[in-house]
């Protein structure tokens, strides 16, 4: 038995169930069959029980070499989809005995400073958000096993790639529109250079060049509502009413809300004089007035196949091919033109 206030350990194990410590460790490490008679693995378990035995998996995965961690690097934290990747990531790694490390990029996009020593040393592998792409090189994780989410699969660095159809979310969004009548359109564009939202705006454009009489302006603007606001209402004023554009479709919630307020410094209605687009489904979607008709983007759902494209990738298999559907949810910011 142990000595009172220590923690049990394999050798006390093998002591009480009367077998050697390998014994222990093949039962315990659920690879005995053929090699340890079941009368025998069943006594082992039954002492590991009594006597509260847990393995040290921090020794035995130095052993093995691997640390069962993850690292998912994502954009600063200011909004909670990238929360919801996080959740879904972590509830497929901890059913396969892994832990995913949260690492959001300090400045939001862009370098930043290695969280470990080692980067290599401490991770099995890195799911990284293309907006944070420039994040690995600093970490080093584009030298051990990864997947990028929303990233360019022709041109990804990872392993695998996993994507959310947005393009289609665009041409939901275009068709939306267009079947309202408008013809006149602002793409309110995040000033990020990102491969997620270089799709938004080649979509839109080529959408739009089908339908005739349509014509597009862009506007650029930091992911803000502030910095939406100020964009927004810069490309909207000074237009007389036959040129100003009915619709705007902007690339995310944020810049939506912006557009709102934007839209009532001018003195313009939303949805009368001005339909305006999201593209997340925020909870800030349906907590503005109106509410905003947008892209709802499965947050979770992109995690879970990012974890599980990784563990493919760790394993040796091909991860699922196919990008992540999505669905258009039609509110009160949308109106005929």
């Amino acid at each position: 038995m142990p000595r009172a206030g220590t923690r049990p350990t394999s050798r006390d194990v093998a002591r009480a169930a009367g077998v050697s410590q390998a014994a222990v460790s093949l039962v315990l490490g659920d690879k005995w069959r053929g090699r340890v008679a079941e009368a025998t693995a069943e006594r082992v378990r039954e002492a590991a029980r009594t006597l509260g035995y847990r393995p040290n998996l921090a020794a035995r995965n130095l052993r093995l070499g691997r640390t069962r961690t993850v690292l998912l690097v994502v954009p600063a934290l200011t909004t909670e989809f990238f929360a919801g990747v996080y959740t879904g990531a972590a509830r497929v790694a901890s059913r396969h005995g892994f832990g995913v490390v949260l690492y959001p990029s300090p400045e939001g996009i862009g370098p930043a400073r290695d969280p470990f020593a080692s980067a290599q040393a401490a991770l099995d592998g890195v799911i990284a958000s293309s907006m944070a792409a420039e994040a690995l090189t600093a970490i080093r994780g584009d030298q051990l096993p990864l997947v990028m989410l929303d990233s360019d699969p022709s041109g990804s660095v990872g392993a695998a790639t996993v994507n959310l159809d947005i393009a289609g979310g665009v041409r939901q969004v275009t068709e939306h529109l267009l079947a309202l009548g408008h013809r006149r359109f602002l793409h309110l564009a995040a000033d990020v250079a990102s491969w997620t939202f270089e799709v938004r705006a080649r979509e839109l454009a080529a959408r739009l060049r089908e339908a005739p009489g349509a014509s597009l302006r862009t506007a650029r603007a930091p992911l803000s509502i502030k910095g939406a606001e100020v964009s927004a209402e810069a490309a909207l004023s000074g237009l007389p009413a036959p040129d100003r554009p009915t619709a705007v479709v902007c690339d995310d919630d944020h810049l939506a809300a912006g557009t709102y307020k934007a839209a009532r410094r001018l003195g313009l209605r939303v949805p009368e004089d001005l339909s305006v687009t999201g593209l997340d489904d925020l909870a800030l979607a349906s907590a503005i007035d109106p509410e905003l008709t947008t892209v709802r983007l499965d947050a979770e759902l992109f995690g879970e196949r990012g974890m599980e494209a990784l563990l493919a990738v760790l394993e040796g298999r091909a991860p699922a091919a196919g990008d992540i559907p999505v669905e258009l949810v039609v509110r009160g910011s949308t109106g005929p033109a």
